[in-house]
């Protein structure tokens, strides 16, 4: 058996004719100087809102509350109102076509006012009403009344509410114009002859107060009660100015 020889492996690099270059040399770190920053004086923080400037309404719980400014005194007013047979008033509309007093039909109407004293003409009314109900037993009618009363110069006021022919009822003042301006409150309308005297009574509120020509004790109700001849003639010293006619 052939001897086998040993192979020394040597450790020293195979010589070559190139020559291996050095690595590159590094700088020195002390070389590079790094600016240090110079000490700042602080900044100066903004100064705070002045703390009454700020409010908290969106947070706040407190609510609101209007209050109705117009005044809650009661004022009362006298009036009468009587068809003197001369305005062509009232009108019957039967739209029911029934030969008694049916639901639907409808009643315009216009009629003289007069202060409660009998002693002035105020102006007129001016409305219609709307049969409710026929009411044989009471031997009279139930009617839904929209109407206004007119007073010249001092404006007008509006009603609506029940119309009974048969009894006394109370209306609910709706608004006004001129010294009426905001009313508001009820009217009490006694009959008296139906539909030909009338007498109300006013409870007026939320207005400043009323003007003396339209204040006075009235003439208590009465089917003999008639306007002075002055007040039927409308004589200046027996009428409001410009009354509406």
């Amino acid at each position: 058996m052939a001897s086998l020889r040993a192979t020394t492996l040597s450790l020293n690099p195979p010589r070559s004719g190139k020559t291996l270059s050095p690595l590159p040399q590094t700088r020195s770190l002390t070389s590079f100087k790094f600016p240090i920053p110079s000490p700042t004086k602080s900044p100066k923080l903004a100064a705070s809102p002045n703390r009454h400037t700020i409010t908290a309404s969106l947070f706040s719980n407190n609510k609101q509350t209007s209050s109705d400014s117009r005044s809650s005194k009661v004022q009362e007013m006298y009036v009468y109102e009587i068809n003197e047979r001369d305005r062509g008033s009232p009108v019957y509309l039967r739209l029911s076509q029934k030969e008694v007093n049916s639901l639907g039909d409808l009643v315009p109407l216009t009629n003289k006012v007069y202060h409660g004293n009998l002693e002035k003409r105020l102006g007129i009314t001016a409305g219609i009403c709307v049969l409710v109900q026929h009411v044989p037993e009471r031997g009279g009618d139930r009617y839904e009344a929209i109407y206004s009363f007119y007073f010249g110069d001092y404006g007008h006021i509006s009603v609506q509410g029940p119309y009974l022919t048969y009894e006394d009822t109370y209306l609910a003042v709706t608004g006004g114009s001129g010294v009426f301006a905001g009313v508001y409150g009820t009217v009490k309308l006694q009959q008296i002859v139906y539909p030909f005297k009338i007498f109300y009574t006013f409870y007026l509120q939320g207005i400043p107060d009323l003007p003396r020509e339209l204040l006075g004790k009235p003439v208590p109700p009465s089917p003999t009660v008639e306007p002075t001849p002055a007040a039927k003639a409308a004589e200046p010293h027996a009428a409001v100015k410009n009354f509406t006619n």
